[in-house]
This record gives C-alpha cells, structure tokens and sequence, in this order.
C-alpha cells in the first residue's frame, strides 16, 4: 500500500550552509521564505539580522493558507518575541521556531508529506 506520493510540487531545500541555502538549484544569500504552497515561490524575506525582526516580517503570512510556519533563527536557536508573532496565533497558525539549519531538514520532511508549511529562514549576514 502506498502511503506517500512519489514527488511533491513543493520547492525543496537541495543545501544550506550558514551563509547560503540551496533551493530548487538556486544559491540564496539573503534570509528567504520557502512555501508548499501553491503558487508561492522562494522569495527574500527580512533583513538578515535576528534583532530587526518585527511583527511585519511574521504578520503577511497570517492569512496566506499556511497550517504551520517554521522560523529559522540563524545559526543558533533563538525564540521570536511573541509580539511577532500575534497576528499568526490569532488566526490558528501554528510556529516552530529551531536553528535555520534544522528548519530547512523539517521543512523538505513536511513539504514532502504534502502540508501546508512555510519556512521563514534567516541567513545572518
């Protein structure tokens, strides 16, 4: 019995390092958003620096169909201030927050089972 489709649609994260990540073949250096959802391709994300994060860079996801949005925090695991992340709790989004390179492993795991998943990374220039 087959339980997992043969190839999703999703973009895949091919390889990162701390100053690059690799998706669908193309070199990203800059902090990006990587989305299963349809008809939303890789695009920057942020400003590259965790303490200019803010509301407006979580909020704009809020109402884009995402069931789980997974933050990654650079190089070292740090915790989104919750005031960053209201507008996503409010509408039942939920957040993981792990190190850019553990929410690049759990995004392609997740991607491939077919959710509904964002991937907000922070490449730290």
């Amino acid at each position: 019995m087959k339980l997992q489709p043969d190839k999703s649609n999703a973009p895949t994260i091919n390889a990162y390092d701390r100053a690059w990540i690799e998706v669908n073949g193309v070199r990203h250096e800059q902090s990006l958003s990587v989305s299963s959802l349809p008809d939303v391709p890789p695009a920057d994300w942020a400003t590259g620096h965790f303490e200019a994060l803010s509301a407006s860079d979580f909020s704009p996801w809020a109402q884009s169909g995402a069931e789980l949005i997974l933050f990654g925090s650079g190089h070292q695991l740090r915790f989104a201030k919750p005031q960053w992340l209201q507008d996503l709790i409010a509408r039942g989004v939920g957040v993981e927050t792990m190190d850019t390179a553990a929410a690049c492993r759990t995004y392609n795991i997740l991607a491939s089972e077919g959710r509904k998943v964002v991937a907000l990374l922070l490449i730290e220039s």
